[in-house]
């Protein structure tokens, strides 16, 4: 009787074991299946406020200014995802992330024309060390997070420390300039080589618009155009606030040669491409009678900032 009554209790036993062990596997599934979508819903943020901005700065440059806080925001207040492993809701989160990259490159391009055009006096004239720095440390690729063992089995830097060290050498080379120990050379053929630039690298990223339709997948069910589509809406973003920004340092210049009006259209062709905003991004056919193509669409509104930034500076030469 007694082995009886040991059996029936290590039978009760392993019996409230594997209830217990069943019903803390169905927590953890469930808690799994909240954790990516309600983690997912928190995190994600495309952030295209058109007015969002530092306010006008009488010392030192507000486009840079612009620069800084477009990093900071991106970096420290929302959260960069393009780097997060599998086991973070936001690795899920393609479409902020090309976005955000999208922003950065466009701050990493206006960091050139710091270095090489607006922040030297002359192209014979020293560079400035900081901005020098900042240059570098923005063509740090977005995804890289701290360990990554397919390359490396020690730590590395991460993409947010690389743009933070940007940000505060960014931060330093506009204070100095506040306080006459740094160049911005407010002259009309800077703005002009500036423009320039930019309005090249819209050009590849018409280019790459263009490739992308003609070699996709196809219409709705391409789930690689949304990847496009959002990167180049996160670097026109980007370039529509380091233009006002350059609006505001050039003031003088853009009033000498009256191309005020044609700014306006510029900014609005920007706005046009920044607004887009569909629920599902498709790769149609252009001419498609059903199904819109937003590569297409946004290409065009790309294109017409380019020219329009074309037509400031055939002015600018003049």
């Amino acid at each position: 009787m007694w082995e009886t009554a040991k059996d029936i209790g290590y039978w009760l036993k392993e019996t409230i074991s594997l209830k217990i062990i069943k019903r803390l596997a169905v927590v953890i599934i469930l808690l799994l299946l909240l954790y990516y979508p309600v983690g997912m819903f928190l995190i994600h943020k495309i952030d295209d406020n058109p007015d969002f901005g530092p306010q006008t700065v009488s010392q030192g440059s507000n486009a840079v200014a612009a620069s800084i806080a477009l990093i900071d925001r991106e970096v420290n207040q929302h959260s960069w995802v393009a780097n997060d492993p599998i086991f973070k809701p936001g690795a899920f989160l393609d479409n902020m992330a090309n976005f955000q990259t999208g922003i950065i490159s466009a701050i990493a391009r206006f960091s050139y024309e710091l270095v090489d055009q607006l922040g030297r006096t002359r192209g014979s004239s020293a560079v400035d060390p900081d901005l020098q720095e900042v240059s570098g440390l923005l063509q740090y690729s977005g995804n890289i997070w701290w360990w990554n063992p397919s390359t490396s089995l020690m730590p590395v830097a991460t993409s947010e420390q690389q743009y933070n060290k940007a940000m505060e050498q960014l931060i330093i080379y506009n204070k100095r300039l506040a306080t006459g120990n740094a160049v911005f050379e407010k002259r009309a053929d800077n703005l002009l080589a500036t423009l320039d630039r930019i309005a090249l690298d819209l050009g590849a990223s018409s280019a790459s618009i263009d490739a992308y339709i003609k070699n996709g997948f196809g219409c709705v069910l391409d789930l690689g155009a949304d990847d496009l589509f959002f990167n180049v809406k996160g670097q026109a973003y980007a370039y529509s606030l380091i233009l006002k920004g350059l609006r505001k340092d050039f003031k003088q210049v853009i009033t000498n040669r009256d191309i005020a009006s044609s700014w306006d259209d510029m900014e609005a062709s920007f706005e046009s491409v920044i607004s887009m905003d569909p629920m599902i991004i498709s790769n149609c056919a252009v001419d498609g009678l059903i199904f819109q193509n937003h590569l297409a669409a946004e290409g065009f509104y790309l294109l017409r900032a380019r020219t329009q930034l074309r037509e400031i500076t055939n002015i600018l030469q003049k």
